[in-house]
Order: structure tokens, then sequence, then C-alpha cells
């Protein structure tokens, strides 16, 4: 069994494949719970891909198993998402600076929007992960660094207006990882989300995710495998 420097969280298997295909060596998948576990390595980097199902519960409960049976010294999300901020592009990759939840409301108790009571206003992205990502070898693609915010919603041109008013900043929008970003923070590891951007939440989400999730987890997995090296070698 080879030794797990960092867990990589994906919801489905389209986002899971391109890391198999690059790995070095690929393990056996092994049911976990609900989620499919994959030991991996890249050049030498062990990684426990977990395949973890779509939304919020799935990623964080997923995660916490995988940490408390590994001594992975960092915890990535890793996949598609939705762009919505003015500058993003289909093709474009997103790494986090931050991550909120879009659908957490309890203002009327003095939180922020997007706050879950009781927990961080915003979860920090780690600063040397996002160097990391935002400076990788993959001189063909575009990589921004911003805002992420995540719910159970997919966001489509009948809510994105609304949800671009409520965090003007956030540049894409996805299901799972703001709850990885939690789940980190709860277990002192530092996270990072890497996202290729599907589609634009616009009249056409739904067929432009169907079009284009599987080259935008190409995006994500390329980011992420090239940063590996130097993410694991910082911790």
């Amino acid at each position: 069994m080879i030794a797990i420097d960092a867990i990589i969280v994906t919801a489905m298997a389209d986002e899971s494949e391109p890391f198999v295909d690059r790995a070095d060596f690929v393990g056996q998948p092994t049911q976990v719970g609900h989620a499919v576990h994959r030991a991996l390595s890249f050049d030498g980097r062990g990684v426990l891909l977990v395949q973890c199902g779509i939304g919020l519960v799935n990623a964080a409960t997923a995660a916490a198993v995988a940490l408390n049976g590994t001594k992975a010294r960092v915890l990535i999300s890793a996949g598609s998402a939705g762009g919505i901020g003015p500058t993003v592009r289909v093709g474009d990759v997103v790494a986090g600076s931050e991550y909120v939840y879009s659908g957490a409301d309890a203002r009327a108790f003095g939180y922020s929007l997007g706050q879950v009571p009781g927990m961080p206003a915003v979860y920090q992205g780690d600063e040397a992960l996002l160097k990391t990502a935002a400076n990788a070898d993959v001189a063909d693609l575009r990589v921004l660094t911003g805002a992420m915010i995540s719910s159970d919603a997919f966001i489509d041109a009948s809510m994105v207006d609304g949800v671009r008013a409520s965090f003007p900043d956030a540049l894409s929008t996805d299901m799972e990882s703001a709850a990885l970003a939690q789940t980190a923070h709860l277990y002192g590891v530092p996270f990072l989300a890497v996202r290729g951007i599907s589609d634009l939440c616009g009249p056409a989400a739904d067929s432009d995710f169907l079009q284009h999730v599987d080259d935008a987890a190409e995006r994500s997995a390329r980011v992420v495998i090239s940063s590996l090296s130097e993410i694991t070698s910082r911790y």
C-alpha cells in the first residue's frame, strides 16, 4: 500500500477518470460507505482518489471518512463547475481563494450571507496551494483565482442573476467545494478546490454541462496533477 500524501475528491466518474488515466500506479477501487476509494500515484506522490457522489453532504461525509482513515496532508476538490463571474469563460480553470455556501442564510441572527451559524463567514483557501495551482505548468490553460460558492442547487438561467447579485465576487459555483472546505477547516487540513468551467449558468447550462463536463474535468485534473509535487512537498 502506498503512503497517501493527498486526498482528491471528485463527485462523478467523469471527474475521476482523468486522474486514473494519468496515474503511474492505479489501485483497485474499494467501496467505503457511499464513496469509492482508489489509491493512485503520480511521480511517487501517493493520492487517495475519493469519488463521493454529487452534493454537499456526500462530499463532507466522504472527506471526513477519508481524512480519518489516512495521514493525508492536504485535501483537494477537483472536477467541473459553472462559471458565474463576468470574466469567466468555458474552458477556464478556477482555483478557489475562498469558499461560501450560496444557500446559507442566517442573517436574521446576525450572520453573514453564506455563513453557517458557528462557522467562519468564509473558508479561506490555503495560500500556498492556491499559488501553486495558479502557477501550474499548463501554458495552454487559463487559471483564475477567486471566490467559489457551493449549494445543492444546479444554478441555471432562472437563478443565476440572483446568485450573482448576492455573491458579486464569486467566479464559479459547484455542489461540493464549500462542504469540503468546511470539513478541511474542522480537521485542520490545508484545502484547495480546482475546477474546470463547463458552463456559464445561462439558458443552455444543462446542455453545456453535459457537453463539456469531460473536458472541464480533464482541465481540472491537469492543473492538480501538475501541482502535486510542489503541493505535497510543502506539507
